[in-house]
């Protein structure tokens, strides 16, 4: 007779679990991570082959390594034993902080989900609202671009939307790494972002340590050539004009960069302008300081029904209330030869003179960046309801005004592509869209600006407003 063992039964479900756990483990954890990585160095290996600009190393490098490479990196160091020093505490507490702001910078870069999910999801999501336009005005200098430089675009700022919008349309040139706000620190947000090779800023943080950590990051991975994508104006505009541009990422860039030796900067300047920015009345209800902040549950509550309802419209309605969306690209500035040209080196300059050295240079790439904005038909025809905010018009004399000024605008040399073949299609459809949206009121066949949105209406002209007289650039006009 053979003996048997009676376990109770709450022994019998452990041993069954720690045998699940210990067979996920060792057969079939193993075997997925194969395949995962088998199918992710397949795309990396693909996407090298048609890209300009190829993945780099330190973009594929494990998180782990990229922050051990920040914690222990000398200027850290230093920046670790120094903050514990002013702050009276353990140098053992002051190197947690700087390993908690290293995870928080640190992406989790994954060539899988950026081009085969988040290039998708960029491409449907700026397709679903937008009727989508990108131009080159650098005579196909982007294609000279020597391949081991570091690259960076430098853009405007007049929407969230500018991720997704610039992502898809570069994706098949390279991969960019954006900085981007706390806005986006939110579940499960934040990890597809990290995994898009984003990294979170705490924008206009004080804290010396985080910031020498914030300043490594950016060092190091322009070193190592990975293409970057920045907004000069440090956030987005809020009455459309643009902003006067923030030295902090360039300088981080370029505080110990040796043009003889180091691989090249080369900043590629990027105009962006929509007809219809969907945040513009938050962005405007924000000028004014004594606004009541609306709650979380408020903005998510309304920005599901927007999407929504958005998704919901046939793609001709979309198209004709949000009309387009634009991103021009303009000639590429080597640092290399500017500071050539320049016969200049930041690296051996004190703070001061670097700082004026760089403010030189950023002020010159908001000239560029203004020089390529889309001239979109809101913007024009915004401009044309101000003008004669005093006197109402017909629609007939608002086109004629409109197309007097297409006229002038091309000869100044803008960047404005409304052919002479649409000039009616395209003018009607914008005058429609401010007349639909409440900021046009007709009365008796006449149009005229609503007093109640003047300021929408000064939003949208403010994005062309450095073409106002003539040739007149972006250095005039930058306000603080």
């Amino acid at each position: 007779m053979e003996d048997t063992i009676s376990l109770p039964y709450w022994v019998f479900v452990l041993l069954l679990v720690f045998a699940l756990i210990l067979m996920l483990d060792r057969v079939l954890l193993p075997g997925m991570r194969w395949y995962l990585r088998r199918r992710v160095n397949y795309v990396i290996a693909e996407v090298n082959s048609r890209l300009d600009i190829e993945i780099r190393p330190f973009q594929l490098t494990r998180k782990q390594a990229l922050i051990d490479q920040l914690i222990f990196d000398d200027k850290v160091i230093a920046a670790i034993k120094d903050y514990a020093r002013e702050n009276n505490m353990p140098t053992e507490v002051a190197q947690a902080k700087a390993l908690k702001y290293a995870t928080e910078i640190a992406p989790t870069f994954n060539a899988y989900v950026y081009f085969r999910f988040g290039y998708w999801l960029a491409k449907k999501v700026g397709r679903l609202i937008y009727r989508v336009r990108v131009g080159f005005y650098d005579n196909n200098q982007l294609k000279d671009i020597p391949s081991g430089s570091s690259v960076v675009f430098v853009m405007n700022h007049r929407s969230n939307m500018d991720y997704v919008l610039v992502s898809f349309l570069v994706a098949e040139k390279t991969a960019l790494s954006y900085a981007v706000g706390e806005w986006a620190r939110i579940w499960p947000l934040q990890t597809l972002i990290k995994s898009m090779g984003a990294f979170f800023v705490r924008r206009d943080s004080r804290n010396a340590l985080y910031r020498r950590v914030l300043e490594r990051y950016v060092n190091l991975s322009t070193r190592a050539g990975v293409c970057q994508a920045v907004f000069l104006e440090g956030g987005l505009t809020r009455d459309g004009k643009l902003r006067e541009p923030r030295l902090g990422f360039l300088d981080y860039m370029l505080r110990d960069y040796h043009p003889e030796i180091d691989r090249d900067i080369v900043f590629i300047p990027a105009g962006i302008n929509y007809d219809r920015v969907i945040e513009d009345k938050s962005l405007i209800r924000r000028l004014d300081a004594d606004v009541e902040k609306r709650s979380g549950w408020f903005v998510f509550k309304t920005g599901f029904a927007f999407f929504i309802k958005t998704l919901m419209m046939k793609r001709r309605a979309r198209w004709r209330r949000f009309g387009y969306a634009s991103v021009n690209f303009g000639q590429p500035i080597s640092t290399r030869q500017y500071c050539k040209d320049k016969n200049l080196e930041f690296s051996q300059l004190d703070p001061e003179s670097r700082f004026e050295a760089i403010s030189t240079l950023a002020t010159k790439l908001m000239q560029n960046i203004s020089d390529v904005i889309p001239i979109l038909p809101i913007a024009l025809m915004a401009e044309i309801v101000l003008d004669n905010q005093q006197r109402a018009k017909s629609e007939l004399e608002l086109k004629a005004d409109a197309m007097a000024r297409i006229g002038h605008l091309k000869k100044s040399g803008a960047p404005i592509d409304i052919s002479s073949r649409t000039f009616e299609y395209v003018l009607t459809a914008a005058l429609d869209m401010l007349v639909g949206r409440g900021f046009v009121d007709v009365i008796d066949g006449l149009c005229i600006a609503n007093p109640g949105s003047i300021v929408v209406l000064e939003y949208y002209a403010n994005s062309i407003q450095h073409w106002r007289d003539g040739n007149k650039r972006a250095n005039d006009i930058i306000q603080a």
